[in-house]
């Protein structure tokens, strides 16, 4: 029995050593292999400094539009019984080249909305080039509520999703109407970097910090059917430490790269300020000053300036004047694109339209595209409209060019930007 111990031994002895060179064997290469790569990480410096990839940092400002003959984007609104103020206006303000979306809000009848769309629908020149559109989906607007602002948003973004190329966006009511032709208009902008924002702006809010910037108001267009004026609650807030507060003028013309900026925002900067001015008053005066001035990419964009005349009392007060005859001077002299507050079938748009525009009899200003020249009682479809980037600027040209001139080339222009 004793002599068979050896062989037992011999048996058990030969695997057992196999399997330590094995695991020693494979934990060599382990080490020598981590080694290796951990030594490899160390010795390329430049991915100490290399930066994570976010999603951010692929969004960029979009380039602008290198087309010779720019285009515009339309927001022209209104409610109860504006239906045939936007008509005109509209027909005033055409041209093939633009985008238009035209919107009356809740409070306007049903019939007044239908009628309104049935004429988008059926006028022959807009059927013949389909650039503009009724918005369907009416929203209630709350005068001096955030609602306008949303409004706003809305119609900027059915003309980015539906409107093609497009350089600027200019948010117009029933009761604003040109004082140049879009020929005029189109000239001039021609001639600009198309990056500029047109947009009245201060950071001196003085009174409305007490009066609209601390109070909370709530607006009942938010959440409710019927339209009721905004509402205030008895607690106030402090003013934002996060970001500085501006204040100007509702009316504007954004670039295009500020609009895809503010409705995508690829920083949360403009959702950020949209959900503060959700309760503030005039939230219209102040939420796109505010993002644009508080914007890196943008601060250097902005020219002081809405491109209206409006008549205002001094100081002025919550409404401006309305515009009559006596006005008409004024206005011409004032070198803007755009003028408002008028009333509903005010005699002075007769006079704009014969002086300054040149309306044929259907109301549309002439241009380059199509003239009342040969036949002064024509209507826009007995003309073709292949030739719409054909210009022909008249004196509202050199009116807009001195004021957009006289704005850009001032010695104070950088000091006026978001100060």
């Amino acid at each position: 029995m004793e002599t068979n111990k050896p062989q037992k031994k011999k048996k058990w002895f030969l695997p057992l050593v196999l399997s330590l060179l094995l695991s020693t064997l494979l934990i060599f290469i382990t080490v020598f292999t981590s080694s290796n790569a951990s030594s490899s990480r160390f010795s390329r410096p430049h991915v100490k400094n290399h930066l994570p990839h976010f999603v951010e940092s692929k969004l960029k400002i979009s380039e602008t539009s290198k087309d010779p003959v720019p285009r515009l984007a339309y927001l022209i609104s209104g409610s109860a019984g504006d239906g045939s103020s936007l008509k005109r206006t509209l027909k005033a303000l055409y041209h093939p080249r633009n985008q238009y979306a035209v919107h009356l809000d809740l409070e306007a009848s049903a019939e007044e909305r239908l009628d309104l769309a049935k004429f988008v629908k059926e006028e022959p020149m807009f059927v013949k080039l389909g650039n503009v559109r009724a918005v369907l989906r009416a929203n209630l607007v709350t005068y001096r509520g955030p609602t306008m602002v949303t409004n706003t948003l809305h119609a900027a973004a059915i003309l980015l999703k539906e409107g093609g190329d497009w350089d600027w966006f200019i948010n117009l009511s029933a009761s604003d109407y040109p004082l140049v032709t879009q020929d005029d208009l189109l000239h001039v902008l021609s001639s600009i970097p198309r990056n500029l924002n047109f947009i009245e702006h201060t950071s001196d809010i003085g009174w409305k910090e007490d009066q609209r910037a601390k109070p909370i108001i709530i607006d009942p267009g938010l959440y409710s059917r019927q339209k009721s004026d905004v509402f205030s609650i008895s607690q106030k807030r402090s003013v934002p430490t996060a970001y500085k507060l501006f204040t100007g003028s509702a009316w504007m013309m954004l670039s295009r790269p500020f609009i895809e900026y503010i409705l995508w925002g690829w920083d949360n900067l403009p959702r950020i300020v949209l959900m503060y001015y959700a309760n503030f008053l005039s939230s219209p005066e102040g939420y796109f000053h505010t993002v644009i001035c508080n914007a890196e990419e943008f601060q250097n964009t902005t020219v002081n300036h809405d491109l209206h005349f409006i008549s205002w009392d001094t100081p002025p007060k919550q409404h401006p004047h309305f515009l009559v005859g006596d006005d008409f001077q004024r206005m011409v002299d004032s070198n803007a694109p755009f003028a408002r507050k008028f009333g509903r079938n005010e005699s002075v748009l007769d006079t704009i339209d014969s002086e300054l525009l040149g309306c044929s009899a259907d109301g549309y200003a002439p241009g380059g595209w199509f003239s009342t020249q040969a036949n002064g009682s024509a209507t826009v479809p007995d003309y073709s409209s292949k030739n719409i980037t054909t210009l022909r600027p008249g004196p509202g040209a050199e009116r807009l060019k001195r004021l957009i001139t006289g704005l850009i080339s001032a010695e104070d222009f950088h000091a006026k930007q978001c100060t």
